[in-house]
């Protein structure tokens, strides 16, 4: 299923969310060309429907390694306006730019599903076998938490 596919009209009625961080000062400075990839992903949601001031950057965790969110602010702002349902897509150019911590991704891809915000899976990850969000979150539902059917079939019903 194409990214366009994905992307519903109540998802463009929320914000588009764009996470940019490099792990180190270093990297900001020398890999200006990896930083640029990062906010041209804006056009992509552009393209996908969002209007200019939908597109929400979250870049102050620039020069901050993605091991843990514990002390990554925009990470916590951007979990925080998901799980508030304020985000229709959160947009990554790659899936370590968001997290390389199992634990904060696995936390993002649940709060994403809860949400039903879209997740913007750049080609590595869908080479990787990366899950979207509903999907991956119906699967965990079902099988570990015993509260959670109610909203594994909410999520399945998609």
């Amino acid at each position: 299923m194409s990214e366009s596919l994905k992307v519903q009209p109540h998802h463009v009625e929320r914000g588009a969310y764009l996470y940019v961080r490099q792990s180190s000062m270093r990297q900001v400075i020398e890999n200006v060309e990896n930083t640029k990839r990062q906010y041209a992903l804006r056009s992509r949601a552009i393209a996908l429907g969002w209007r200019e001031d939908q597109i929400v950057v979250v870049d102050s965790d620039q020069g901050e390694s993605g091991a843990s969110a514990a002390w990554r602010e925009g990470f916590q702002h951007l979990v925080a306006d998901v799980s508030m349902g304020h985000a229709g897509i959160v947009m990554g150019l790659e899936v370590s730019r968001l997290a390389r911590n199992n634990a904060d991704w696995h936390r993002l891809l649940e709060i994403c599903a809860l949400a039903d915000t879209s997740l913007l899976r750049d080609v590595r990850a869908r080479r990787l076998g990366v899950p979207e969000p509903s999907r991956c979150f119906a699967r965990r539902a079902s099988t570990s938490h015993p509260g959670a059917p109610a909203v594994a079939s909410r999520s399945s019903s998609h």
